[in-house]
């Protein structure tokens, strides 16, 4: 049985190690067809509004790291909440962080475009949990 790969994973973090780490188990998992990476929470915002009008180029999924200059997780979830119901419905979004501040983990996950928590490095095992929390792009 062909397992179903998610179209398009966004990772957005401003360290190039973690990014190169996290991509290179999506891709020997198979977990994605493309991987999109942003080195800024900024230049992922300004990605997904260049394509909010166009469902097949947004991410189905976006890894999101908290701790990132200028335009940290917690900005960019804010900024992220002013975006069309289309796009927030596509775009579900994974934090992937090495913090392990409680007051900020606990602020994140309850954000309402927040599904999961993942404590860096992006392992297959955290992968398999989120296939089956049932984010695929073949859902919605």
């Amino acid at each position: 049985m062909e397992e179903h790969r998610l179209d398009l994973v966004m990772l957005v973090d401003d360290n190039e190690t973690d990014n190169f780490i996290s991509k290179r188990i999506i891709e020997i998992t198979n977990f994605a067809h493309e991987v999109v990476i942003k080195s800024s929470g900024k230049s992922a915002l300004e990605y997904i509004g260049a394509h909010r009008n166009d469902p097949d180029k947004l991410p189905d999924l976006i890894f999101l790291d908290i701790n990132m200059p200028i335009v940290d997780g917690f900005v960019f979830l804010y900024e992220f909440e002013k975006f069309a119901d289309m796009v927030k419905h596509k775009c579900r979004v994974i934090i992937l962080s090495s913090s392990d501040n409680k007051r900020d983990i606990d602020k994140i996950v309850n954000n309402d475009h927040v599904i999961k928590f993942v404590t860096k490095p992006l392992t297959e095992k955290e992968l398999n949990d989120i296939k089956s929390l049932g984010v695929n792009s073949k859902a919605s």
